[in-house]
């Protein structure tokens, strides 16, 4: 376990002097901001071209291909099965899209073709995402079934998945020609995750018999990107949408409630928070400038910082690693941290761990310990999740900050439902990234999106992980480690809401209800995205 120290400065500062953390990054964004068109050298297919080829195939596979398909995308489609010659599987391989050797190929085919995937610069999912959901009960039901049937490319990913998996060499290999014509690593929602959930194909078991079309990422996941663009890609992801940024506010607010806590006769806590989240350090500085304004002068006279490396990797035990818990080589935050702990006269302690197991005996008496479990279990299995939970127990900390992705138990088990799970909520990250970026394809979406699709890939590679359930299997397997449910503070709740309010309108908040439960949850256009949950262990006066 190493340790790094930052120790008090006379001179305290403001919360201006937080832009010491972004200072680097916002130099190395500036130069994304302003591309055009031309510096991606794509060119748009003529109406002839992306008439022909697919249109047959896509009508054989879907039941209502007016409705479900972008006709703005792919041209029109005629309900008549002879309005256009089939295309064989040399005419769908043909490469149609020139594409600048400076960016890589950005879509995937059999041969490398790509159509019909609009501006990359400036996509369809920016353009559409501002419309708030109907409050009116058949209106909203209407609405998501349109949505529904416009997210095409889920309907042809997952019975190309229930394909692979049943063994129908024919079907999946019919479905995969389709799904290489309309895959796209830029462009619209769909045709993204055409192309993310093509990788994720390739990797089932059943698939290595297939001719797979070749699709590759242009742009590497969180262990391949520069340290620069990680750090920025970070920042500028959490400045613009709540997907993590939300349960960091909540369990920030949390801890400095914890601090907070002291009665008028006792002393100011030392506060220790166990980071097993995939903030890489973007939650801290907002949590270190909260701690300095806690009322009735209970700034904490020191804060440990103690991050877990790979917690529910290393639970797991195998790769792939969890989806944004991995960092590049040479990425550290903590002299960022430490810099500016300085300034506000905080004094900071920053410890690493390679695992929970390391934990034990690091914990001092009147310490108030928060752990922040965020977004590292939900790949694991659910013995390795109570195993991981009763671990934590063993620590006795405080309070437990858990957030995981809203699953709702939509898993039975199955690899084919297993990923058709994690399809959807790859949807709703897609569609949701390209409305917080307005459309514009930055080097900082497209990391964001790169390791997004690791999730789906995690998902064919293992077997067995407990995606099933939803929120009543997290709080029986909590209440089985020892834990029962606490409530997030009325402060807390507020300023989740507050950090929505700067974000694209197709967000919402469901705050804490008797019908609900005591987590909050956070949706996309009325869809689940994810829930942040409070627990304190049981002691025995409270059971």
């Amino acid at each position: 376990m190493s340790n790094e120290r930052g120790h008090q400065a006379p001179a305290a500062a403001t919360s201006s002097n937080a832009s010491d953390w972004f200072d680097e990054s916002i130099a190395f964004l500036a130069a994304d901001l302003d591309l055009g068109l031309d510096a991606y050298g794509w060119l748009e297919p003529s109406a002839e071209e992306q008439e022909q080829g697919i249109d047959r195939m896509v009508m054989e596979i879907l039941p209502s291909p007016a409705s479900t398909l972008p006709q703005s995308s792919l041209g029109p489609i005629s309900n008549s099965a002879t309005s256009s010659p089939a295309a064989s599987p040399r005419e769908i391989g043909q490469p149609r899209k020139r594409k600048s050797p400076q960016h890589g190929s950005q879509s995937c085919s059999v041969g490398g073709a790509g159509r019909g995937r609009g501006d990359p610069e400036l996509d369809r999912g920016g353009t559409s995402s501002n419309r708030k959901p109907s409050k009116k009960g058949g209106a909203k039901t209407g609405a998501a079934s349109l949505e529904r049937d416009a997210r095409w490319a889920e309907q042809l990913l997952n019975p190309c998945a229930a394909a692979i998996e049943a063994g129908n060499l024919p079907r999946a290999q019919h479905l995969l020609y389709v799904l290489g014509e309309l895959a796209s690593f830029s462009g619209e929602p769909n045709h993204r995750l055409a192309a993310h959930g093509l990788l994720a194909l390739r990797r089932l078991p059943a698939a290595a018999t297939m001719k797979m079309p070749s699709c590759e990422c242009p742009t590497p996941a969180f262990v391949g990107v520069d340290p620069r663009l990680f750090r920025a890609s970070l920042i500028r992801f959490n400045e613009v949408s709540p997907w993590f940024a939300v349960p960091n506010a909540l369990a920030n607010a949390v801890i400095a409630q914890a601090a907070a806590s002291t009665t008028a006769t006792s002393e100011p806590r030392r506060i220790h928070v166990v980071d097993m989240g995939v903030s890489h350090g973007v939650q801290w500085p907002t949590l270190l400038e909260a701690l300095t304004r806690v009322p009735r002068g209970s700034t904490p006279p020191s804060v440990r910082l103690l991050t877990v490396a790979g917690a529910a990797a290393a639970a797991v035990g195998t790769p792939p690693p969890v989806p944004f818990s991995a960092s590049p080589p040479g990425y550290d935050c903590s002299p960022q941290l430490l810099r500016y702990a300085k300034t506000i006269n905080l004094d900071l302690a920053i410890l690493h761990a390679p695992s929970l197991d390391s934990l034990h005996g690091t914990v001092t008496a009147g310490e108030a310990l928060v752990v922040c479990l965020q977004f590292r279990l939900g790949h694991a299995t659910v013995d390795e999740q109570v195993a991981v939970l009763r671990n934590i127990r063993s620590l006795n900390p405080e309070l437990v900050v858990l957030t995981e992705l809203d699953s709702g138990g939509r898993s039975d088990g199955g690899t084919a439902s297993e990923f058709a799970g994690r399809l959807e909520h790859m949807w709703l990250f897609l569609e949701s990234t390209a409305a917080a970026f307005k459309g514009r394809d930055a080097d900082e979406r497209r990391v964001m999106e790169a390791e997004a699709g690791t999730a789906l890939m995690a998902a064919t590679a293992r077997r067995g992980a407990a995606t099933g359930g939803g929120r009543e299997a997290w709080r029986a397997r909590l209440a089985s480690a020892g834990f029962e449910a606490a409530a997030f503070g009325g402060e807390a709740v507020e300023t989740a809401k507050a950090l929505l309010r700067k974000c694209d309108g197709g967000w919402e908040l469901v705050p804490p209800s008797p019908s609900v439960g005591d987590e909050v949850g956070l949706r996309w256009k009325g869809w689940p995205v994810s829930f942040c949950s409070l627990w304190r262990p049981v002691q025995a006066g409270r059971r």
